[in-house]
C-alpha cells in the first residue's frame, strides 16, 4: 500500500487528527504557498531576457557579494557568542541569569527598525560605543562593519535556542565518566560535550545565515545604504518598488527565496544524517 493511503488511512493517537490537520493544511497553503504562488506566477510572465537583465545588473550583483559576505561574517561571529551565552545561562548560576536569558529573544520582539536606529546610534563616531572605535580608524554605522553588527543583533536568538536545550538536556554522567577515566577539562568539553552539540549548532547557525539574508530593517537603518558599497538584496527589492519596477522586484525576491528554500532543503538533509548517526 502507498505510504500517503497508509498515513490516512491509519488510526491517530491523538482525536481531532483530520480537523487539525486540515486546518494546517489550510493555514500552509494561504499564508505561505498561495504568496509564494503568486509571486512565481508573477515572475513566469517576464522572458528569460527580461528575467536575467533583473537578476544579474550590476547594482544587484553587488547586492548579492555583500549580502552573502555579510551573513557569512555575522553568522561565524553570533555562532561564537550565541554558544558561549548558551554555556554561561545553562551551566552556570548567578545574579542577573533570568534577565540575561530573557534578553536574548529580545530581538525577536523589538521593531528591526528600531534595533537598527538604536544600533547606528550608538556606533557613529560620536556614539557611545563608535567612539572607541574611531580611535582605531574603525567605521563601523554605514559601512559594511554596521551591515554585520545588524546581522548578528537579528540572528544572535537561533543560535541561543537551538544549543541551551541538548545542553540543559545534556547527561551529567557522561562528563562525571570521563572525568573519572582520567580526561582533563578540555578534553571533556571536545571528545563529550562539542560531539553531542554540533547537530544543534549546525542548526542555529544555518538559520542564522538564511535569517541574515533576509534582513532588511535593521541593516538598512545601519548601512548608509551606498550603491555598490552598502546595499543589501533585500534594499534592493525595495528599491526596484520605489521605482515601480515591478517585474524587477518580483525577479529579485524569486531569487532570495529560491537561495532561502535551496538552503532549508541542506539544512534538513544535514539535520537528517546526523540525527541518524546519533
Amino acid at each position: 500500500m502507498n505510504l500517503s493511503l497508509r498515513f490516512f488511512r491509519s488510526t491517530p493517537i491523538l482525536p481531532g487528527f483530520s480537523m487539525s490537520f486540515g486546518f494546517s493544511t489550510l493555514y500552509i497553503s494561504l499564508v505561505i504557498l498561495l504568496p509564494i504562488s503568486a509571486l512565481l506566477l508573477y515572475v513566469s510572465g517576464m522572458s528569460w531576457d527580461q528575467y536575467w537583465f533583473a537578476i544579474t545588473d550590476a547594482r544587484v550583483l553587488q547586492s548579492y557579494k555583500i549580502t552573502i559576505q555579510g551573513a557569512f561574517y555575522s553568522t561565524i561571529i553570533v555562532t561564537f557568542i550565541g554558544f558561549l551565552l548558551a554555556w554561561i545561562v545553562t551551566r552556570y548560576n548567578f545574579p542577573g541569569r533570568r534577565l540575561i536569558d530573557s534578553l536574548v529573544d529580545l530581538p525577536f520582539a523589538l521593531p528591526t527598525s528600531v534595533a537598527g536606529i538604536t544600533l547606528s546610534a550608538l556606533f557613529i563616531p560620536s556614539g557611545w560605543l563608535g567612539q572607541w572605535f574611531e580611535l582605531f580608524g574603525i567605521k563601523i554605522s554605514y559601512a559594511f562593519p554596521g551591515i554585520v553588527v545588524a546581522m548578528i543583533f537579528t540572528s544572535l536568538p537561533f543560535i541561543v535556542r537551538s544549543v541551551q536545550p541538548v545542553l540543559e538536556d545534556m547527561e551529567k554522567e557522561l562528563e562525571e565518566a570521563a572525568l573519572m577515566l582520567g580526561a582533563n577539562k578540555w578534553q571533556i568539553f571536545w571528545r563529550v560535550i562539542l560531539p553531542t552539540l554540533i547537530p544543534a549548532l549546525i542548526t542555529g547557525s544555518s538559520q542564522a545565515f538564511i535569517r541574515s539574508l533576509g534582513e532588511f530593517g535593521a541593516v538598512i537603518m545601519i548601512a548608509g545604504n551606498i550603491p555598490f558599497e552598502t546595499e543589501v538584496t533585500s534594499l534592493m527589492l525595495f528599491v526596484r518598488l520605489q521605482e515601480y519596477n515591478y517585474p524587477a522586484a518580483a525577479a529579485i525576491a524569486s531569487v532570495v527565496l529560491l537561495a532561502s528554500l535551496i538552503l532549508l532543503f541542506l539544512l534538513q538533509i544535514v539535520q537528517g544524517r546526523f540525527f541518524k548517526k546519533a
